[in-house]
């Protein structure tokens, strides 16, 4: 059997501090591993005005990107949106009303009965958003420029609409339509991207969806 000198107590107590010291200096890379992964997961800390009279709030990234996520209040951009469209889908209201009486083609007095089925009631929804978030129908007491809204047509082209008869209605109808529905999808999607609302943003997909069929239905009735 080799011989093995035995150690001194001196070197025994070296090397037990020698141990202890690499423990301690893992223990401290991982306390300071954890302390970076969780500065990284939280991330700096965010100052949240208060509502009015209240004093501002500390947060947390993530509890400051959780109260973003939830917070659906309506911004002006949702505001605007309902209260154009009800006017943009008046004026579409105010055209399908000429069909009965001018129109020519059947395809069309249909298409114009499934508009004002629709755009009734939507008109409605808006005007009730408005007055469940306090807002007026038209918070300055007038009426919307006409030419701001993307689609609306001119005073000059309901005028030739109104005179018009039969098969030259028809076209004339379809094709200020089809421009009036493009119009309303502009809108449509300016508000989902300007927009805070669920509530808008819903009503804006479900115009987008409808009146992009209509415009496909309508060209090929032209």
């Amino acid at each position: 059997m080799p011989f093995r000198p035995a150690m001194s107590g001196a070197s025994l107590a070296a090397a037990s501090l020698a141990a202890l010291a690499v423990l301690g200096l893992s223990a401290c890379d991982s306390d300071s591993d954890s302390e970076t992964r969780s500065a990284a997961a939280t991330g700096p800390s965010v100052i949240a005005p208060g509502r009015p009279g209240e004093g501002n709030r500390t947060l947390s990234a993530e509890d400051a990107e959780k109260q973003r996520a939830d917070d659906d209040s309506p911004n002006s951009a949702d505001v605007s949106y309902a209260r154009m469209m009800i006017q943009h889908h008046a004026q579409a209201l105010e055209m399908t009303e000429l069909v009965p009486r001018q129109a020519e083609s059947e395809r069309v007095r249909k298409l114009a009965e499934r508009i004002s089925a629709a755009q009734g009631p939507e008109i409605e929804a808006m005007r009730g958003w408005l007055k469940n978030h306090g807002e007026k129908e038209d918070a300055a007491g007038g009426a919307h420029d006409h030419a701001a809204m993307p689609g609306m047509a001119t005073e000059a082209q309901l005028k030739k609409l109104r005179a018009a008869r039969g098969d030259a209605f028809d076209r004339l109808f379809l094709t200020l339509m089809i421009t009036h529905h493009e119009g309303a999808i502009t809108m449509a999607t300016d508000v989902k991207s300007e927009g805070n609302n669920v509530q808008v943003e819903e009503m804006a997909d479900d115009v987008a969806a409808q009146q992009t069929s209509e415009i496909s239905r309508m060209r090929e009735m032209l």
